[in-house]
């Protein structure tokens, strides 16, 4: 911080301006204060280091993917918004899950009671995986996945799915999260040890980069880390210190980085901070970058940074619920403006409900307004030059690299766990103290409130939904052919016991009709479950 200015970061009062990561902000910002070299630090879009965007027309050629996160307890109900959403100009799918499904459970088990099609759709099977996208045509559509511990059982479904339907496995394009150690840090949709876990994900990496090479194989996601409580320098950190143990493990399986790593993709959060968003977002490519370049001697196109941003789901109010429209809003542009290559746009009525179609529908529509109306992507990197947002680009990198050393001194991510969990919980209590004390403003919630009636309850009969979805997978297990059954998941547990990549083995299990619980229950018996404590 050049002393010219270091009395700028006071208000009148003596309190520091800050942003909502907690870094200073001063009064005015001049050319010195920016400290970048052109060539070195920015470069042109499309190049190394990726400052200023990772292809060099951007939005110009054609705009970001527009997505809607939808998942609806059943099968039949999630195709159904698929298809109203791709009506409506959504130019890709991304699905949610319930938790059962994330944790490796059928929906008549005793652990998926009260739980089947809340957080989104149930998927049990070959069956359900065929109704749920039932009349899209996966050939000509993008699909995301959020889905970690099961997501090599997913994508064996969904590739089943277009064989059958005549579509090579070489031409599907999506991604799956497929994401672990952020489970472990941050959510807790874990099933295995870490060790099995990460051997499962660099199986996926190299089965996909011969058989499925449109697919990105995994979505390393900050987005949970910030959504937990993390500041903007410990999501880009936390993200890539998983990123980079994961180039790692598929290096030690003897899988080249040019193999796998163009086909890595992350997935970032957007949260209020306008500034401090699109500064993160540049910051996070140019770190990536010079991170793979520096450990990998990665090739530009190795180098390069692809991420999906979702707007701030912990941001959303249940009080004054279109307040949550201008929210999605300045979030959604902070992305655009910071070079994002999908995006997903909260639903108002998200901390509420599920997103009602009208929600749905603005949520979209936002997106295209700030496609098609507000200018915001005709040229590239249009905020580039602002001493302000160089700066904090500067500091967010900056910052982050202090985290990532911390990490290394730690052995990495893999052992570094229980340090980016008290990172967070650190970062998360000191925000909610601040607007617990009204230090931090939240319009509706801690100012300008107002009385209101009371918002239209989710009014979904789940346990008639859990009773028929535990009825179809009772019926399967009583039609299907038990001995294939049983023969694919004693290969896939021989697999395991092994260092043989299992891919092949779990999508012969899907197509014989094994359940994923099923799946899941076949490696658990193999490699147990993971432990917080112990």
């Amino acid at each position: 911080m050049s002393s010219s200015s270091e009395g700028d970061t006071k208000k009148k009062g003596g309190e520091s301006l800050r942003t909502d990561s907690g870094l200073p902000v001063r009064r005015l910002y001049r050319p010195e204060d920016a400290e970048v070299d052109p060539q070195r630090d920015l470069g042109e879009p499309g190049a190394f280091p990726f400052t200023r965007g990772v292809y060099p027309d951007m939005y110009r050629g054609r705009p970001w993917t527009m997505r809607q996160y939808a998942g609806f307890g059943t099968a039949e109900e999630t195709n159904q918004r698929y298809h109203y959403l791709l009506e409506r100009g959504q130019t890709g799918l991304s699905v949610a899950f319930d938790l059962p499904t994330q944790m490796g459970y059928d929906s008549d088990h005793p652990m998926a009671a009260g739980e089947v099609g809340r957080a989104g759709v149930a998927i049990d099977s070959l069956q359900d995986m065929r109704t749920l996208f039932h009349g899209i045509d996966l050939g000509k559509v993008s699909t995301s996945m959020t889905i970690n511990s099961t997501a090599a059982i997913l994508l064996a479904l969904y590739i089943a799915v277009a064989e059958e339907n005549g579509i090579p496995r070489k031409t599907l394009a999506g991604t799956i999260q497929n994401d672990i150690l952020k489970e472990y840090i941050a959510r807790g949709t874990y099933i295995y040890p870490v060790d099995p876990s990460l051997r499962l994900i660099s199986d996926i990496l190299a089965f996909c980069a011969q058989e499925v090479p449109r697919w990105n194989t995994i979505s390393i996601s900050g987005y949970h880390i910030r959504e937990a409580g993390a500041t903007a320098p410990q999501e880009v950190a936390f993200t890539f210190a998983n990123g980079l143990e994961y180039v790692k493990r598929a290096v030690e399986a003897g899988i080249e980085v040019e193999e796998f790593a163009p086909r890595l993709s992350f997935f970032f959060a957007a949260h209020n901070d306008f500034f401090e968003e699109v500064a993160k977002f540049r910051a996070a490519r140019r770190l990536w970058a010079r991170l793979m370049r520096a450990r990998y001697d990665a090739s530009e196109r190795a180098c390069r940074l692809r991420f999906h941003t979702q707007t701030g789901g912990s941001t959303l109010t249940a009080q004054q619920p279109l307040n949550n429209v201008v929210r999605v809003t300045t979030q959604a542009l902070s992305a655009v403006l910071g070079g994002t290559q999908s995006l997903h746009t909260n639903g108002y009525d998200e901390a509420l409900t599920l997103p009602t179609e009208e929600a749905a529908r603005i949520a979209l529509r936002t997106q295209q307004i700030l496609a098609n109306e507000s200018g915001a992507a005709r040229t590239v990197d249009p905020l580039a030059g602002s001493y302000f947002v160089e700066a904090l680009t500067n500091r967010i990198e900056e910052e982050a690299r202090g985290y990532l050393t911390e990490i290394d001194e730690r052995g990495g991510a893999a052992g570094a766990i229980t340090y980016m969990q008290e990172e967070i919980h650190r970062a998360a209590y000191r925000f909610q103290k601040e607007v617990e004390g009204g230090e931090r403003v939240v319009v509706g919630v801690n100012r300008f409130q107002e009385d209101e009636p009371p918002y239209r309850a989710d009014e979904t009969d789940y346990s008639g939904l859990e009773a028929v979805q535990s009825g179809k997978v009772g019926k399967l297990r009583q039609t299907r052919d038990g001995v294939r059954v049983e023969a694919a998941l004693a290969a896939l547990a021989e697999g395991a016991r092994g260092t043989e990549n299992l891919m092949p083995r779990i999508l012969e299990a899907v197509k014989a009709m094994a359940t994923l619980g099923e799946i899941s229950d076949t490696l658990r018996g193999v490699w147990g479950t993971y432990s917080p404590i112990g």
